[in-house]
């Protein structure tokens, strides 16, 4: 009688934290939307709360200068962060999973690093003068190098059994190659180009077309599918790797094709944007804060967070001064450095 009892304790304090968790998810998806709108309703044009608001539920009767500033400029723009912000999200998450470190994300193994060099390469060499537009190329190159960084990363791994370490090492070793490469193109570079070179690095996201859009929304649709289908496995591995095993998960193939995945989300965030820090390192940390490192919801919260974070800089960018809109790298960086400082020092004690 008394194991009956307990056991009826233990359901319902475990129905009772799925619901909280699922709270907290409802409540992260409405702080996204309202990020959203005051996202699309701030820009350099003085646009009124009317105007923007009939120029998205009737296009068909709004002037063309205002359908453009709206649905060409600012609605591409406030999605892009969003998605950016969700695939970097995921990317730290699984990275921090896989590789059991509270500091790791996909910048820790110079996938960023990777995708500057192919940036600047391309810029460098003169893509502005091909016949191909040159707002194909530089995210191309970005794509192409920060794949073959991925690659790299898989290949230590599989030489050395996949062990976090080694992949950790190499991830850093990789990330101070290509990082050295930049800074060569940069020197090498002419005036124009190293203020083009710069400017990327920086990050921006008012390159953003409805095109872009679509690509990154089937790639991160496709992760997120992927992972979810790996989410007991994934968190079986934050339990230690013997205690995955002793349940039937394959550690160093769940790692490896993890590491895959988030590595080309990754690359294919930043080479539309270009680099965004301390995204897929904070919001994970708020997640795992808010429900733990079930995958169930641990996945979707910390894509929340990282397209809150993207998207708050991107409206903090364009406020900061009126009529001027600041890089999204420098606004990241200047809300997510004292974010993560302030994790840190609220944490007496280490949750991962």
């Amino acid at each position: 009688m008394l194991q009956r009892s307990r056991e009826k304790s233990a359901i319902a304090a475990y129905r009772q934290l799925g619901r909280r968790r699922l709270a907290v998810i409802g409540a992260a998806v409405t702080l996204v939307a309202m990020s959203l709108a005051l996202d699309v309703l701030t820009g350099p044009a003085q646009l009124s709360l009317s105007e923007v608001v009939t120029t998205l539920f009737d296009p068909a009767a709004a002037e063309r200068t205002l359908h453009t500033i709206v649905w060409t400029y600012r609605l591409p723009t406030a999605l892009m962060a969003l998605l950016v912000g969700a695939a970097l999200g995921i990317a730290g998450a699984e990275m921090q999973t896989i590789l059991n470190n509270p500091l790791a994300s996909p910048f820790t193994l110079g996938v960023s690093a990777a995708a500057s060099f192919g940036a600047a390469l391309v810029m460098v060499l003169g893509s502005f003068s091909l016949a191909l537009s040159a707002t194909l190329l530089v995210p191309l190159g970005a794509f192409v190098c920060a794949l073959l960084c991925s690659l790299l990363i898989y290949g230590i791994g599989r030489l050395r059994g996949g062990s976090t370490e080694t992949i950790i090492v190499g991830g850093v070793a990789l990330h101070f190659i290509f990082s050295s490469g930049v800074a060569f193109l940069q020197f090498i570079a002419s005036e124009d180009t190293l203020q083009a070179i710069v400017f990327w690095i920086f990050g921006n996201l008012e390159g953003a077309t409805w095109d872009k859009l679509a690509v990154l929304a089937v790639v991160l649709l496709v992760t997120i599918v992927l992972l979810a289908s790996k989410a007991w496995q994934l968190t079986a591995l934050r339990l230690g790797d013997s205690h995955a095993r002793s349940l039937g998960v394959d550690v160093h193939r769940l790692r490896l094709q993890t590491l895959i995945l988030v590595s080309i989300l990754t690359a294919t965030a930043v080479c539309f944007t270009g680099t965004i820090g301390f995204i897929g390192l904070v919001a994970p940390h708020l997640a795992r804060m808010t429900v733990g490192e079930d995958q169930r919801y641990f996945l979707p919260l910390s894509a929340l967070y990282g397209a809150l974070l993207v998207s708050v800089a991107a409206v903090i960018s364009k406020a900061a001064v009126p009529g001027t809109v600041f890089p999204i790298g420098i606004a990241t960086a200047a809300l997510g450095a004292p974010f993560f400082a302030a994790i840190a020092l609220l944490r007496r004690r280490a949750y991962w």
